[in-house]
């Protein structure tokens, strides 16, 4: 049975500008998918987004959930396009106070959203949600962005026990640096959700920041690849330091190398 790949991306073309992060979250998706793997692949659903024009309709089936956060309820809405030159399908997590009048990481006066946190943290929990009501088992959880940072801390501890997740392995994409300040000081209380409690965040600064959300990340993974160019020193020696399996960036077309990373990872999955 051929290995199942989820992809949590924060960016991906052609739905938002051309990045390096961008780039990849549609490129490996899809060279994937073409040498039989299967995929599923998730991203934000950026107020910038037109959705006309990207033909994304809802899917009513997947919606109506509710993600609470900080004691409010924040309705989930999941959305589905494809695209046809590759054949690959994209669901879309969105939510009217998280993203749909929203950018991505700041607002039209160059801020940074001083809830991008929560931002983070209902997509992860949005994702999860949805792929278990796919009913569909990944071998491996790929995390490209640190809208997708949460992730690893919630498949280890809060969805540990949920047979989709109970054996995901889950790899972080380290990239350069996406956001400059922090994300407050209510990211560890907005966190915390069943088993992923407070007593875990104690060894992090009270204020997260890129690099201390990258090293929550690494320390909840079961592999760190070196996905772009510019990525913080400290956060690459981090990952090394953690005896976490490591893949080195990758010149070129990178598919194959990360496959058998994968491969390595989980090759029971195979």
């Amino acid at each position: 049975m051929a290995k199942k790949i989820l992809f949590v991306n924060q960016e991906m073309t052609p739905y938002v500008p051309e990045t390096e992060l961008a780039s990849k979250g549609r490129q490996l998706p899809g060279a994937m998918q073409e040498r039989g793997l299967q995929i599923r692949t998730f991203m934000p659903k950026w107020g910038t987004i037109n959705e006309r024009r990207g033909q994304l309709h809802e899917v009513q089936r997947l919606s109506g959930m509710n993600v609470v956060i900080d004691d409010t309820d924040h309705p989930l809405l999941i959305k589905v396009a494809s695209i046809p030159q590759i054949r690959l399908q994209v669901y879309f997590i969105d939510n009217e106070d998280y993203f749909t009048r929203r950018k991505m990481t700041e607002d039209e006066a160059g801020e940074e959203y001083p809830d991008n946190g929560e931002r983070a943290i209902f997509f992860a929990r949005g994702v999860l949600e949805t792929v278990k009501k796919l009913r569909w088992t990944p071998d491996v959880i790929l995390c490209q962005g640190w809208m997708a940072a949460a992730i690893p801390i919630y498949v280890k501890t809060a969805y540990h026990d949920e047979p989709t997740f109970n054996r995901a392995k889950v790899v972080t994409s380290l990239f350069e640096k996406q956001i400059k300040g922090d994300l407050g000081t209510k990211f560890k209380k907005c966190l915390e959700y069943k088993s992923a409690n407070a007593s875990l965040l104690k060894p992090y600064n009270e204020k997260f920041d890129f690099l201390e959300l990258g090293k929550l990340a690494i320390d909840y993974s079961d592999g760190v690849v070196e996905a772009g160019q510019d990525i913080s020193p400290e956060l690459i020696s981090y990952a090394k330091g953690s005896g976490c399996p490591y893949l080195e960036h990758q010149e070129g077309d990178p598919t194959d190398a990360y496959i058998d990373f994968f491969n390595k990872l989980a090759p029971d999955a195979e």
